[in-house]
């Protein structure tokens, strides 16, 4: 009796609390007082037309309720009200009676006015209730008693829509709400609230929060990892910086020490300079002194010597001494003395001359002493994919710093493996850039690398060594193992590398037959070993390729070779060919020109055929249907067929159980013809000898048949189980030649 907007609505959740409920006939708890009275008028709403306090009134009245009333309910405008009262259930279970109590407080009364707004109040009942609350009867009693047993906590509703809405109220979230971001119901998708949002299946949607939280996590693993991957940069910086303190401490108590020994031998210098001076200073004035007092000293001589002749009184001795003294000797000394003239000028002064001492060298290494400090050790980077050729890598590094750096300083070496054992040289680059291309490489070839960054101040640690890988080589499609049928073709090449690779792929381009000739190319990869077997589609002409693969890169692209799914395709294994059988040039025609002691002494493989002159063909690991045909001349014995890998190579082809072959021998009277397995064959007449055989394998019908492909005659069909794929075989028991025709469809 809902109306179906309320009842989706959250309103209705305020009329059917739910309340916790127990397991089969346990008793409920008491009632507890959780109401509250509401405060709030409500607006009217137009989609609610009918009167939900009759319907109060009638629940009141069904469950005998409507006397025990204690307070009235305020009645406000509006046709929608909301009933915010909560039924709890009060279960005791005792032996041989049970009691429930379900204690609703409800009071209605109308207001007369224009809106005929209602408002529905609820109070928590009272523990102790009149004797009338309990009057509801035998019927509503035992009702009372399964809902409380059911965990209900609605009241006032039929016995069948309240079982229905409170199941349905119970009924587990299904469906996820896309709009609002949690888990609904169905029915509420239909008819709530969530009626036009978007919904999904809740098993997907759980898929695909999980999904979600799953990248998240990814993506916090490897913040997680990057962060580390930080911190240990940091702890490296760190470590960095301790060293470079050490370094420029080192580096300036150096220059200090060469600028205060640059200037403690300047001191000298000019100290030893002055002194030179002095002494030739002293030295002159030395000389010029002693000689003017040899000077002053004849001078005086002189002097007396004339004074004593002016002082002489008596005239007869006074001539004799004139006679004596003014002889032409003593004239002409004291000639000599007057005429010579006395040098009264210093011939050094006492002032010193300026001297400018020279600081040029001492501001050098005052200069060259700077606070730039030597650079921090580079990172370089891991090998980036497709970053290589065969004989060239890209090398990059980083610095994660703001050290000044002039350039970098690039060292490698190729990385030492167990067949090289001997250190091998290494290989040093000046570069200014962060990154170095260097070629004249060797393909498929380890190689370690580490950088160091220089700058005035000196070079920095090296970073740590990473190691780079060049490309592969191309590799090399063995032409004579190529196998192929209608619909596939096994393709083996061979590596030119020393060092193992990653994977190969093959690329396959199928020619049109359109003027332009177009050419679709698809790719196979991932290949880990140095064949592929390649499903083609029929009647078509194919190029085929193959790369080499590594971290490094790819190599470039083997000689192509070219493949036509018409019919089956096979060559024939040199190795397993006796001494005597010849292969000639075109790969498919076998002759013997003598015969000799097959069991002769000529040089053999280990897996040759010894006894019967024989040959296998490539295995054809095709399932299906495989044709190919045999020439022979009339007068030719032969024996052709086909044989597991393991046939005796010590025996005949067809006088085993893992050969089937079909036997060509002449005798004086006919052309026998023998159909060979485990030495037996049915006795068959042919009488058209025929001289194009063709030979149908057919694995899934467990057949091989053998034809007259001149005439279209159906000659002898094995039938066997091949439990392995077979070699095609074939021997010469007379000289002659075989031409194999394969590649030919079935007729």
């Amino acid at each position: 009796f809902y109306h179906m907007d309320l009842y989706g609505s959250k309103e209705r959740f305020d009329i059917f609390t739910e309340e916790p409920h127990g397991q089969g006939d346990r008793s409920l708890e008491d009632t507890r007082e959780e109401s509250a009275p509401s405060s709030k008028k409500l607006q009217s709403t137009q989609e609610a037309s009918y009167d939900l306090g009759k319907e109060v009134e009638e629940l009141a009245k069904m469950y005998g309720l409507d006397e025990d009333r204690e307070k009235e309910l305020e009645i406000l405008g509006g046709h929608l009200g909301m009933v915010e009262s909560k039924w709890l259930p009060a279960h005791t279970g005792k032996a041989g009676s049970q009691a429930s109590l379900y204690n609703v407080s409800k009071s209605s009364s109308p207001v007369k006015d224009q809106g005929q707004s209602t408002k529905y109040q609820g109070f928590p009942s009272e523990a102790s209730q009149d004797e009338d609350q309990n009057k509801g009867g035998a019927d509503d009693e035992a009702q009372s008693h399964a809902w409380s047993r059911e965990g209900l906590s609605s009241c006032g509703i039929s016995d069948e829509r309240s079982s229905q809405a409170v199941s349905e109220e119970e009924e587990a979230a299904n469906v996820f709400c896309s709009t609002c971001k949690i888990p609904i119901r169905a029915f509420d998708k239909l008819f709530g609230e969530h009626k036009d949002h978007e919904v999904a299946q809740l098993p997907s949607a759980v898929e695909s929060e999980k999904e979600e939280i799953h990248k998240n996590m990814c993506k916090l693993e490897e913040q997680i990892a990057q962060m580390e991957s930080f911190a240990s940069h940091l702890e490296e910086i760190f470590i960095t910086v301790e060293e470079n303190f050490g370094r420029q401490e080192q580096n300036f108590e150096v220059h200090y020490n060469d600028a205060v020994q640059v200037l403690a031998q300047k001191y000298e210098e000019q100290v030893e300079a002055l002194g030179e001076e002095k002494r030739k200073k002293l030295e002159a004035l030395y000389g010029q002194l002693v000689s003017c007092g040899e000077h002053l000293d004849t001078c005086k001589e002189l002097t007396d010597t004339t004074q004593e002749l002016y002082l002489e009184n008596d005239k007869a001795d006074f001539m004799k001494l004139d006679f004596f003294f003014f002889s032409p000797s003593y004239d002409c000394r004291l000639e000599e003395f007057l005429k010579k003239e006395v040098d009264l000028e210093l011939s050094m002064l006492p002032e010193f001359e300026e001297r400018v001492i020279d600081f040029s060298e001492v501001e050098q290494l005052m200069n060259s002493i700077n606070t730039i400090p030597a650079p921090c050790a580079p990172v370089i980077n891991p090998q980036a994919p497709n970053a290589a050729t065969g004989t060239s890598l890209r090398v990059c590094w980083g610095l994660f710093s703001d050290d000044t750096v002039e350039c970098y300083q690039l060292c490698y070496k190729p990385v030492s493996n167990e067949r090289c054992s001997e250190e091998q040289a290494e290989h040093m680059l000046k570069v200014k850039e962060t990154y170095c291309t260097i070629t004249n490489l060797l393909p498929n070839t380890q190689y370690e690398f580490w950088v160091s960054a220089l700058n005035a101040s000196g070079i920095s640690p090296p970073s740590e060594r990473a190691v780079y890988v060049t490309a592969p080589s191309p590799p090399t499609i063995k032409t004579k193992k190529i196998r192929s049928c209608e619909n596939a073709a096994l393709v083996c090449w061979e590596s030119r590398d020393i060092n193992p690779v990653d994977s190969y792929t093959v690329e396959l381009s199928k020619l049109t037959d359109e003027e332009n000739r177009d050419i679709i190319t698809e790719s196979i990869i991932g290949i880990p070993n140095c064949e592929a077997l390649i499903h083609l589609q029929p009647t078509q002409h194919y190029r085929i390729s193959v790369r080499a693969l590594n971290l490094g890169g790819s190599s470039e692209r083997s000689e192509p070779v070219l493949i036509h799914t018409t019919g089956t395709y096979f060559c024939l294994n040199e190795d397993t060919a006796h001494p005597l059988l010849a292969i000639l040039d075109d790969g498919f025609t076998i002759a013997c020109d003598e015969l000799e002691n097959p069991e002769c002494d000529l040089p053999v493989y280990d897996n040759s055929f010894t006894r019967c002159i024989g040959i296998l063909g490539s295995l054809i690991p095709f399932p299906g249907k495989h044709y190919w045909e045999v020439e022979a001349e009339e007068d030719t014995e032969y024996r052709i067929g086909v044989a597991f890998e393991n046939t005796p190579r010590h025996g005949y082809l067809g006088a085993n159980n893992s050969s089937w072959c079909m036997r060509h021998i002449i005798t004086p009277s006919r052309h026998k013809y023998e159909f060979l397995h485990s030495g037996m064959t049915p006795d068959i007449r042919i009488t058209i000898p025929p001289r194009r055989i063709g030979i149908l394998l057919d694995y899934e019908n467990c057949k091989l048949s053998f034809f007259n492909a001149d005439i279209a005659q159906h000659l002898y069909t094995f039938k066997s189980h091949f439990q392995h794929f077979v070699h095609p075989c074939f021997a010469l028991e007379t000289p002659g030649i075989l031409r194999i025709h394969n590649g030919i469809a079935v007729p």
